[in-house]
């Protein structure tokens, strides 16, 4: 069954509520295409994957959700086109199975860095950083955009107009949620759900 969290028609700003989850997840700053931010991503597939196969093996059936990513700065004009992308700000995240515990979490950490000391340290290095962390956002407009990341400002900022005509306020960082694997689509076939967290203004 599709997730209605991650759905919805291109273009449109939908209304959800976000329930509390579960994540894998790192912070860091910089660019996406950056050695730090690769090896972050590196970190969070290898604990996600581990879970996966070890939940397996325990009769649960979670799949590696997709890889999610909250971006701010101190300067959010460092977002615009010609921006300095060192000095974008960013959260990514991989949702956990609902059986994972802490305990088998540093379980999963363990095995993790035991096989990647060797042949990814890079990954290695960054594996002490992710946590398992709650993230519960409420109430959110998002919407589905379909096309090259550098193209999404337009859609950005029509949910934030949407926002303010609703009568809401912007309350958590910019989320978006990559449903296609850029390594294997072509940039006019990305699609990428963008949320924004609100709230009632006052």
């Amino acid at each position: 069954m599709k997730d209605p969290l991650l759905s919805g028609k291109a273009g449109r700003i939908d209304r959800v509520e976000v329930p509390a989850l579960r994540f894998f997840a790192i912070e860091g700053q910089g660019a996406p295409e950056s050695a730090g931010y690769a090896a972050s991503v590196g970190a969070l597939y290898a604990l996600a994957y581990g879970a996966r196969f070890a939940g397996k093996a325990q009769g649960h059936e979670d799949k590696v959700g997709p890889l999610e990513g909250l971006w701010w700065a101190d300067d959010m004009q460092v977002f615009q086109p010609g921006g300095a992308r060192e000095s974008w700000r960013w959260r990514m995240m991989i949702r956990a199975p609902g059986w994972l515990d802490p305990e088998a979490f540093e379980t999963l950490r363990a095995a993790a860095l035991a096989k990647r000391r060797t042949d990814k340290p890079d990954v290695a290095e960054a594996l002490p950083r992710v946590a398992l962390q709650e993230y519960a956002e409420g109430t959110c407009l998002q919407a589905l955009h379909v096309g090259p990341y550098a193209e999404e400002g337009p859609l950005i900022a029509r949910i934030h107009d949407e926002a303010a005509a609703q009568g809401m306020a912007l309350s958590g960082p910019h989320h978006e949620i990559y449903l296609s694997d850029p390594n294997r689509s072509a940039p006019d076939k990305l699609k990428t759900i963008l949320r924004q967290p609100v709230r009632a203004h006052g």
